[in-house]
């Protein structure tokens, strides 16, 4: 099949690689959630060899990622498995899950799911990172992000920007403690968040342009 491919993945790869570099230094195995079109999870493997990156989507997903995850054919990229938030979730434990431009376009129930679930996968000491754009105070950050959740509600009034207290929130409640809030280009964020409150150092703030 024609791989399936996403501009997006191609601008941003190489920002977010900078910080999983960093943030992932530690760990092993990797449970992307919700891997898109799959080149995330190509580039990343490739670039960190040493993880296990183990990529997953709704199942109407699937092919595509396999079709980037065949053609590449490396050692650290295991078969991509079926994960909707809403449904099953792996059985192994992993002690990193990376997750890019997912939680504007769950349901806000769906993003609660996300995280009542998250540790049932993760393993002491894990690290999450999730990236996309956020609100601050119940306030976009830029007019461009205003223009994209406008443009979001009107593909489906479930989906928008979500506030980055409310999502904070939640991963407190799942027993992550935030580690650093990292601006990147387009008015996006990485969040990082640990397992079990381990410290890697000061946040940074979360100011935006």
């Amino acid at each position: 099949m024609q791989k399936p491919h996403s501009p997006s993945c191609e601008r941003n790869r190489e920002p977010i690689l900078a910080v999983l570099q960093m943030a992932f230094s530690d760990s092993a195995r990797v449970l992307e959630i919700g891997s898109g079109t799959g080149q995330h999870a190509v580039y990343f493997a490739a670039s960190l060899p040493r993880l296990i990156w183990q990529a997953t989507d709704q199942a109407m997903n699937l092919d595509g990622i396999g079709a980037w995850i065949n053609e590449a054919q490396l050692p650290n990229t295991p078969v991509p498995v079926c994960l909707d938030v809403n449904g099953q979730w792996p059985n192994e434990q992993y002690d990193a899950v990376f997750s890019a431009n997912t939680l504007h376009i769950m349901s806000w129930q769906e993003v609660e799911r996300f995280f009542q679930k998250l540790p049932s996968v993760l393993t002491d000491s894990a690290t999450v990172v999730i990236y996309g754009p956020f609100n601050y105070g119940g306030q976009f950050t830029s007019a461009s992000n205003a223009d994209f959740d406008a443009w979001l509600k009107a593909r489906g009034a479930h989906q928008g920007i979500r506030n980055f207290e409310a999502v904070n929130a939640l991963a407190a409640g799942a027993g992550l403690t935030l580690q650093q809030d990292i601006p990147m280009p387009a008015n996006n964020r990485c969040l990082i968040w640990r397992q079990f409150g381990a410290n890697l150092g000061m946040s940074e703030s979360a100011d935006k342009d």
